[in-house]
């Protein structure tokens, strides 16, 4: 059994049941889960040197699974020399079983090799049910080897949860495993 399927399997008979005894729900599509994982990297860098971007590609391909989506700019920016649809970032939306693989793997390997880590913090959400935290370092990920990469970069991670509050989420996020601080 893969990791993956255990997380999936794990939501479906424990965590399911559990928040729907904690909240009251009458009926088993009230129960919040995790939607999608969105990931981001943007680099403000990548106006000066293009291969930032491309090891930023090629990084978060290893990461996530799949290839990412380059983010442009929107609109030119004369202070920072950035001009209209100048390549910026890269964006990935992890769904279904890469979600949760993904998902593992943060929780499992690249959290706790964060030095000094004592949990993610609670104050994160957005007010609708979804949490966001940043990474300073790609190389939290086992994927990414450490002679491979130029530059250290950082990523956004949201997780987004059909959750109508911010309560929900957090009892949804604590039964998958997701270390919060202790307040």
């Amino acid at each position: 059994m893969s990791i993956t399927k255990k997380l999936k399997e794990r939501y479906r008979e424990e965590t399911k049941s559990k928040l729907k005894e904690k909240f009251g729900y009458k009926n088993n599509h009230q129960v919040p889960e995790v939607v999608k994982i969105v990931i981001n990297m943007g680099l403000g860098q990548a106006v000066q040197n293009s291969k930032i971007l491309d090891s930023a590609i090629r990084d978060l391909t290893k990461i996530a699974g799949q290839a990412p989506v380059v983010t442009k700019a929107k609109k030119s920016i004369a202070t920072y020399k950035l001009r209209q649809g100048m390549s910026i970032g890269a964006l990935v939306t992890l769904r279904g079983d890469k979600m949760y693989h993904f998902l593992q793997k943060l929780l499992c390997v690249a959290l706790p090799r964060i030095r000094d880590f004592r949990g993610v913090s609670r104050k994160s959400f957005d007010g609708r049910g979804n949490y966001s935290l940043g990474i300073n370092d790609q190389l939290l990920f086992p994927e990414i080897k450490y002679d491979e990469i130029d530059h250290t970069l950082g990523m956004n991670i949201t997780i987004v949860t059909t959750a109508n509050t911010d309560e929900e989420a957090l009892a949804l996020l604590e039964e998958l495993g997701m270390p919060f601080k202790k307040n």
